[in-house]
């Protein structure tokens, strides 16, 4: 039987040639090459780089010195790690509903909240781009200046996104978090980036991603200088040379990965578009489909297993926040509270969208799409 992994990274001479390079060690730094790259890429003035993609969301928090009891407002459909970040300070992540069509946060209600929450201890908002779409960013930018809060953009599946032609993590946000690890359970690399064009943010993040460690330098080699002090609570969240060569052979494909993720995502759009049960993603702006995710309104747990019954390993993007243990039984959430969420949850299905995936297999996985939209009634 064909098996389609939901995942697989394309790995070439690329990604080997700076990893060697990092192995015979006399190369020069790929992390600071990465940073350089990466502002350049996406036109930000500063890159941060950290060993994964949620220390780059802690290392975010504690560059806004996040407190006890401060608020941050973000999307209940985002990953867990978005919410667990602001947890760690003892801080309250406040969730929003979303827009049923994008999947991203719902503005009208970010701008409620913010009229309940006139208090100093709202800090900002996290706002995250799902399945490489992002929201609407004119909007969202109008608020924060009129509520004078700050704006961190989870850009987790949006490197390379455009908002108007212009990258995410080169706009208006204070911060924008990125990753470089491969949706797999067991990633062949990590690593995490956070951009910013604030001077004040990046000296912060940059101290306290090395233990807050302030020293004569660190030399070619490594090695600490022979005077140092700590100067705050700091973490150990930075990159190292090896994951470095495998993000900056990634980032340097980027563009090429996009192109064919979108070619993907206009087969699966041309082929699924009169499936009967299935609903392909609605594209209100630019769209970099790091998922492609479709609605199944006839059991979707079924319509999975079936596909995993032949061969098609598929996935949730994502199962709301509000519905984890944690968080409903801290916030003694309902199960309704967030009606468009759950409404979603209850129907969407990521497709496998990935450079390395063949024409072929795409076509396999709509054929027994289609083969099994008709066995509902």
């Amino acid at each position: 039987m064909k098996e389609i992994p939901f995942y697989k990274p394309y790995i070439d001479k690329k990604e080997k040639s700076y990893i060697n390079e990092v192995l015979e060690l006399d190369s020069p730094n790929k992390v600071e090459r990465l940073e350089n790259d990466f502002s350049k890429y996406i036109n930000s003035k500063y890159s941060i780089s950290t060993n994964n993609g949620t220390s780059a969301m802690h290392l975010a928090m504690c560059a806004l010195d996040l407190k006890r009891g401060d608020k941050i407002l973000c999307s209940v459909n985002s990953f867990p790690s978005v919410a667990e970040v602001i947890r760690h300070f003892d801080a309250e992540p406040i969730f929003m509903d979303i827009d049923e069509d994008d999947f991203n946060v719902n503005l009208d209600e970010l701008e409620i909240l913010l009229e309940k929450n006139r208090s100093k201890k709202l800090k900002g908002a996290y706002i995250n781009h799902v399945a490489g779409q992002p929201t609407d960013l004119d909007r969202l930018y109008k608020i924060a200046k009129l509520y004078d809060i700050k704006i961190v953009e989870d850009a987790s599946e949006a490197m390379g996104a455009t908002y108007n032609g212009a990258r995410i993590g080169g706009l208006k946000a204070d911060i924008t978090t990125f990753r470089f690890s491969p949706q797999m359970k067991h990633a062949v690399a990590s690593g995490g980036i956070m951009s910013t064009n604030s001077d004040a943010l990046k000296d912060r993040a940059k101290l306290l991603r090395n233990h807050a460690i302030v020293n004569e330098g660190w030399d070619r080699y490594g090695n600490l200088g022979y005077v140092y002090d700590v100067v705050d609570i700091g973490l150990k969240y930075d990159m190292n040379e090896l994951n470095a060569a495998y993000a900056l052979g990634q980032l340097e494909k980027n563009r090429e990965f996009i192109k064919r993720r979108q070619q993907i995502a206009k087969i699966y759009d041309d082929e699924l578009k009169d499936c009967p049960h299935v609903s392909t993603p609605v594209e209100k702006r630019e769209h970099i489909f790091s998922q492609y995710i479709i609605k199944i309104d006839k059991n979707r747990d079924g319509f999975a297993r079936e596909l995993k019954e032949n061969g098609i390993n598929t996935a949730l993007h994502y199962i709301p926040i509000h519905l984890l243990t944690y968080y409903k039984h801290k916030y003694n959430i309902r199960v309704n509270d967030f009606p468009h969420a759950l409404n979603n949850y209850q129907k969407i299905l990521s497709l496998p969208i990935y450079p390395s995936l063949s024409d072929r297999d795409v076509y396999y996985i709509c054929e027994q799409i289609k083969k099994i939209a008709k066995t509902r009634v």
